[in-house]
């Protein structure tokens, strides 16, 4: 006890030396309903306690009453760290009359310790007075719970149902709202910081008759600029069953759009919440729209905004909460143009025209509106396919708008939409729009398991790489709609003719320059529902002359998706030679399960090469003089070893070097002299021993290739004719035995049998090996083709007759096949 009177005697003692510069007396005159409070602050900072020093005492805080008169100090040098000051007026409008007038600070700042202030005014009236506060300039501007003001003075506006006090917003300097009219009593309580020279309160009060609601705020615009507004109590809920009504003062020449921010609807039992605006010259007032409605805009004038409640659920009743903007702007050229965007004909569509994202600036910025019907105006509108719209902008910049529409093609009936051609045009309406599109979807639905999807662009397209970019105004971006597959971006200006895609897919023309609508004419895919396939998708690429095609895996930022399988069908001319080459030596693609395989196969000779893309190094640059399918599948990888392969071909003329070609001539001829000679010779050995019929493989002139007639007329038996010699010589009959390596066997041909060449293998692609196998990398050829390729009907094969001793024998041949009566016809 003895140590804390020493330390009040210390503060004492330190008081009377700071003088009487840090004393203040405080006077409330008698009757003046004025109380002062001076109490700690929250939180309490740490450290050395302060107190207040009053007649030698020290108080923790002190109540100064009307009429008293006191005098003070503080036992630190810094007093706004550790206390606050509340001054509070009751004015009784219940059984007197009223002070109405501008508002005094009193006592006044100069007379009161620098602390943090709040000046409170407590005004009780009846239920059918109204009282309205007026505020000068800078009239007030509202803000949100969190938000503070940037010089710290703020106004905290209440009002009172019965008892119960409603909380009408907190407000800041420098804004538009100008007069708040409320009914039974107001609450009204001004903060200044310890630091601010403020002597005025800023605002009066006047009598005003009943208003018959909640309140009214009067927001008034001197010029271009925007105010954020928020019903009371916001964020928590708007009395139940109540009225209030925003007015807005708007100069003539300029106009005035309304968005709702954010608003919430409670459950109602009785009536239905709303809000209703009354516009000057309307036929319409009031005119009344639903909180999820679009909002009236592009209005002239003054004008009002009322929001209704409702009798809530007592059980579960919900909130009701709104918070709106009011843009005022001069009007723009735009503004008295409507243009008509006909979707009447379209299905399953809808447009969009929205801000485009902006940073967010200080500065203040114009509004940028789209109007329906010129009234119903919003950052944002979507148009529905089925009718007609009639649309204008109020905007100061059009470019800031961009444009999104969506269209979903399905099939609903198998046996209408097989092989029916769907175009995937942007309409004209939309084109003629002042706003730039950025997207166009196209969502092309199928029947699951019994359609796919064929793509056949206007103009042949690229695919979008780092090493070929696409340098167009727009392009194609194509992804699967049911699964995490991105096939790539697709400009024209390429060689893909055709895409094909297993199932569901979304293509999407997006723009990137204002100049796509000189090029809309070139602008177009045609789609169409084919039979299905089990391949993600196959590209059809037919390559330039002159450029490199490059082409990539989907996927390419992350891999291709497990257990999936793409094809590239790439056509060579017939004076061309194809080098397909890959980016790098090795995938780098580590499988968790399964196997990833590609298959680089010979549409014509049906040459195979079957490469493990987990463990081989992929090919070196490779020749192709045919048309080629490159079959790349994919197994279930690791998370960090993905699949993605680039690759790309060029086309060169087929050229033969001279010198070359002179010694294959003159070797050639060379052989066929020593052919011919060995040829006599054989034949005239072969006289000498028999004359009972042509050599094998010799052409006999004589014999007749017509079709007999009446078999009677054939009397010769199969020994003593020619029927069973072809009217042909082989060659491989006649050299063959020539073609006799070094180890004397013969390395020549099936000469039994002619096989017609068959053509090209189709539009299908390679079937890859089982997934889960593994089958060795080599290089295969099979004569057979895919299940899935129809086959050339393969002519009648041509038998030559073997001459044999036993076999010949001297019957006759029951059908006669040849008729010597008729002339012979040579054979080619």
């Amino acid at each position: 006890m003895a140590g804390l009177t020493r330390e009040f005697t210390i503060a004492l003692l330190g008081v009377l030396l700071l003088g009487a510069a840090d004393a203040f007396e405080i006077a409330l005159p008698p009757g003046s309903n004025i109380t002062v409070l001076i109490k700690p602050r929250t939180p309490t900072l740490p450290g050395k306690p302060c107190y207040i020093l009053v007649s030698k005492r020290f108080l923790p805080k002190l109540t100064i009453n009307s009429g008293e008169r006191i005098t003070l100090a503080f036992s630190c040098q810094n007093p706004e760290h550790h206390f606050v000051a509340e001054i509070q007026k009751n004015i009784d409008c219940m059984s007197g009359p009223c002070p109405f007038g501008e508002v005094q600070l009193q006592p006044s700042t100069s007379s009161l310790p620098a602390l943090n202030r709040t000046y409170i005014w407590d005004v009780k009236a009846h239920k059918s007075i109204g009282l309205e506060l007026q505020f000068s300039v800078p009239r007030l501007r509202q803000i949100g719970p969190g938000e503070s003001c940037p010089d710290g003075v703020t106004h905290s506006i209440s009002g009172r149902i019965d008892a119960t006090a409603v909380n009408i917003g907190t407000f800041c300097s420098n804004g538009t709202v100008s007069r708040i009219k409320m009914q039974e009593g107001v609450k009204m309580a001004l903060h200044l910081p310890w630091f601010h020279s403020r002597n005025v309160s800023g605002f009066s009060i006047a009598n005003r008759s009943s208003i018959k609601r909640l309140c009214i705020i009067e927001s008034v615009f001197e010029d271009e600029g925007s105010a954020t507004l928020m019903s009371p109590n916001y964020p928590a809920g708007f009395p139940e069953d109540e009225l209030m009504t925003w007015q807005f003062g708007v100069p003539a020449h300029l106009r005035a759009s309304v968005s709702f921010l954010n608003f919430s609807v409670s459950n109602c039992e009785k009536k239905e919440e709303r809000v209703e605006y009354y516009i000057p010259g309307s036929t319409t007032n009031p005119e009344v729209f639903k909180l999820e409605d679009k909002q009236p805009g592009n209005m002239a004038g003054n004008f009002n905004l009322s929001l209704q409640g409702c009798d809530q659920d007592s059980q579960n009743p919900g909130i009701l909460r709104l918070r709106f903007q009011v843009l005022v702007q001069h009007p723009q050229n735009e503004s008295n143009k409507t243009y008509l965007v006909d979707l009447s004909n379209e299905q399953a569509m809808s447009l969009t025209i929205e801000l485009q994202p902006i940073k967010q600036s200080r500065r203040f910025v114009p509004g940028c509106f789209v109007c329906l019907e010129s009234r119903t105006c919003s950052t944002n509108l979507t148009l529905a396919s089925g009718a007609k719209h009639r649309i204008s902008f109020l905007c100061d910049d059009l470019t800031r708008l961009w444009m999104n529409a969506e269209k979903i093609i399905s099939c609903p009936e198998n046996r209408y939409c097989y092989r029916k051609p769907y175009s995937l045009q942007v309409p004209r309406d939309i084109l003629q729009l002042p706003v730039q599109l950025h997207d166009f979807s196209w969502k092309l639905l199928v029947p699951k398991d019994k359609f796919s999807l064929m793509l056949v662009p206007a103009q042949k397209l690229l695919q979008h790489t780092h090493e070929r970019a696409c340098n167009t105004s727009y392009s194609y971006l194509m992804a699967s709609a049911i699964q995490d597959l991105y096939f790539g971006s697709f400009c024209p200006g390429g060689s893909i003719e055709q895409i094909q895609v297993k199932q569901n897919i979304s293509v999407t023309l997006r723009i990137f320059a204002p100049n796509y609508h000189q090029e809309v004419s070139r602008q177009g895919l045609t789609v169409s529902f084919i039979p299905y396939f089990k391949e993600e998708s196959i590209f059809t690429v037919t390559p330039d002359t002159k450029n490199k095609v490059y082409l990539r895996t989907p996927n390419w930022d992350r891999g291709m998706p497990p257990l999936t399988s793409v094809s590239w069908n790439v056509s060579v001319p017939a004076n061309q030679v194809a080098c397909l080459t890959f980016s790098k030596e090795r995938t780098g693609v580590v499988c968790q399960t399964g196997r990833a395989f590609m298959i680089i196969q010979e549409q014509r000779t049906n040459a195979e090469e079957i490469f493990s893309l987990e463990e081989d190094v992929l090919p070196k640059p490779s020749f192709h003089h045919h048309s080629f399918w490159v079959n790349i599948s994919n197994c279930s990888p690791m998370s960090s070893k993905q699949l993605d392969l680039l690759f790309w071909v060029t086309l060169t003329p087929r050229t033969m070097d001279l010198t070359v070609i002179i010694i294959s001539v003159v070797g050639g001829g060379a052989l066929l002299l020593f052919a011919l000679g060995l040829i006599i010779f054989f034949v005239k050995k072969k006289k000498k021993k028999t004359n009972k019929g042509p050599a094998i493989g010799i052409y006999n002139g004589n014999v007749n290739t017509q079709i007999p007639r009446q078999p009677k007329k054939f009397q010769k038996g199969r020994k003593d004719n020619d029927s069973h010699v072809y009217a042909v010589i082989e060659d491989t009959m006649v050299y063959g035995h020539l073609l006799q390596d070094s180890s004397g066997s013969f390395l020549q041909p099936e000469v039994d049998t002619y096989r017609p060449f068959q053509g090209p293998l189709g539009d299908c692609p390679p079937s890859p090996p089982p997934i889960c196998s593994r089958a060795p990398t080599a290089k295969l050829t099979t004569d057979e083709g895919p299940p899935c390729f129809p086959s050339e009907p393969e002519s009648e094969p041509y038998t030559f007759s073997h001459p044999n001793k036993e076999n010949v024998g001297n019957g006759n041949t029951d059908i006669p096949l040849l008729d010597t009566q008729e002339p012979a016809e040579s054979a080619e």
